[in-house]
C-alpha cells in the first residue's frame, strides 16, 4: 500500500454500503456534468439532480463545488494508480530485479510507458477528467495551478520498489519535474488534436526517457 498521507476533501465519509453508493453517484454526476457545462456552471443543486439525492446529501459529504471537485480529483488518482499497479503487475512481480531498473526496455522504461499509456487512456475516456484530472488545476481555469506534487509522491512511493531504488529525494524531484513536464506536453497534445496528437506524445516519451535515464540508469 502507498505510504503517502493524503488529506480527504470529505466532510464525512461513509460508512455504510448504501452512503458509499451515494458519494459514487453525487462523483459519477459531478463529472458527468463537469464535461456538459463546465466548472463555473457546475453546481451542487445540478449533481444532486443528477445523481438522483436529495441536496442535503451532497452537503453531508462536501461543503461546496470545489470540496466535491477535489474529491473526483482525489477519486481519479486513487484510479490512476491502481490502473498502473495493475500494469506493472501484468508485466511480472520482480521485473525490474531480473531486468535491472536502468538497462533493458524491460525495466524502468517499461514503468513509465505504463505510467503515461494510463494517464493518456484516461484522459481519453474518465468523465470530467479533462478539466481535473488530478486536481492541481481547481478552481479551473483560476491560473494559480498548484504543483503535482501529490501526483509525483504517489508515483515515487509505488514505482520504487518496482525499480529497486530507494523513495528518496532526488527520486521525488526527478518524477515531480517528469510529471510536470509529461502534464504540460499531454495538454498541449490534447490541444492540437482532441485524441491527443500522436507525434507530440511520441516525442513526451522520448523526452520522458532522456531525462528520467539521468536518474534510473
Amino acid at each position: 500500500m502507498d505510504s503517502v498521507p493524503r488529506a480527504t476533501p470529505l466532510r464525512r465519509a461513509p460508512v455504510q454500503r448504501r452512503s458509499a453508493e451515494r458519494l459514487t453517484r453525487i462523483l459519477d454526476a459531478c463529472a458527468d456534468l463537469l464535461d456538459e457545462v463546465g466548472y463555473d456552471v457546475l453546481s451542487t443543486r445540478a449533481v444532486a439532480q443528477r445523481a438522483g439525492v436529495p441536496i442535503g446529501s451532497v452537503y453531508r459529504f462536501f461543503g461546496n463545488k470545489r470540496a466535491m471537485a477535489d474529491a473526483l480529483a482525489q477519486r481519479n488518482l486513487d484510479r490512476y494508480v491502481e490502473r498502473v499497479r495493475g500494469r506493472l503487475g501484468e508485466a511480472g512481480d520482480g521485473g525490474a530485479a531480473r531486468t535491472g531498473a536502468g538497462g533493458s526496455e524491460g525495466g524502468w522504461r517499461a514503468a513509465m510507458d505504463a505510467v503515461l499509456d494510463e494517464y493518456l487512456t484516461m484522459k481519453r475516456t474518465a468523465p470530467g477528467f479533462t478539466l481535473v484530472d488530478f486536481g492541481n488545476q481547481i478552481p479551473v481555469g483560476s491560473g494559480c495551478a498548484e504543483p503535482n506534487t501529490r501526483v509525483a509522491d504517489r508515483l515515487t512511493e509505488l514505482l520504487s520498489g518496482h525499480l529497486v531504488r530507494e523513495p528518496d529525494e532526488d527520486l521525488r524531484r526527478a518524477f515531480l519535474v517528469a510529471v510536470e513536464t509529461a502534464d504540460t506536453l499531454v495538454h498541449l497534445a490534447f490541444r492540437l488534436d482532441p485524441s491527443g496528437d500522436e507525434r507530440v506524445i511520441e516525442e513526451i516519451r522520448v523526452l520522458l526517457r532522456a531525462y528520467l535515464s539521468r536518474v534510473l540508469d
